[in-house]
């Protein structure tokens, strides 16, 4: 029997491995600029350009899948059996809230600049709930069941955005 004895070398680091290469000072390393873009348009096609279309009339749009269910929003093939969906169906405009997640301290990317929930939604009619954003005020006026309307963008382009935010049925009125 051979025993091998192995030790770990301290690194300061977690990787015990030799370094692939030697160290290079900051003028032996080669640095480009790039800029990752894609500049290209996709059409969004007749389902989801329906439902863009809706969030720019203030209008919520799902689609009847081959079970007889709701879906919003809405897709092109039966999740189920994939065949081509086509019928459309508006839905909402109120809805409910089934589950979520607060967000106490909102960073400059996210939709609203004071604490708000990520939530799923299912709008009134749908069978399935959306993620979307609720503007509550406050952490205690969310819980699942609450029951929330759209407040929509002053200025509308058939864009997610469109839909500025959910808000509770109560603090609408």
């Amino acid at each position: 029997m051979i025993r091998v004895e192995r030790r770990a070398r301290r690194t300061g680091t977690c990787s015990s491995l030799r370094p692939v290469t030697d160290r290079k000072t900051s003028s032996d390393v080669l640095v480009a600029d790039m800029v990752i873009e894609y500049p290209f348009s996709r059409t969004t096609g007749p389902i989801i350009g329906a439902f863009l279309t809706g969030l720019r009339e203030r209008v919520l749009v799902g689609i009847k899948a081959s079970d007889g269910r709701v879906i919003v929003p809405p897709i092109e093939h039966d999740p189920n059996t994939g065949e081509d969906l086509g019928e459309l169906v508006e839905v909402g405009p109120g809805g409910e809230v089934t589950t979520w997640a607060w967000v106490s301290h909102p960073h400059a990317k996210h939709p609203l600049d004071r604490p708000f929930a990520w939530a799923l939604v299912r709008p009134d009619g749908a069978d399935t709930a959306m993620v979307h954003v609720v503007d509550a005020g406050s952490m205690d006026a969310m819980h699942t069941g609450l029951r929330v309307v759209p407040k929509w963008a002053d200025d509308r382009e058939g864009r997610i955005e469109d839909l500025a935010c959910w808000v509770p049925e109560e603090a609408s009125s």
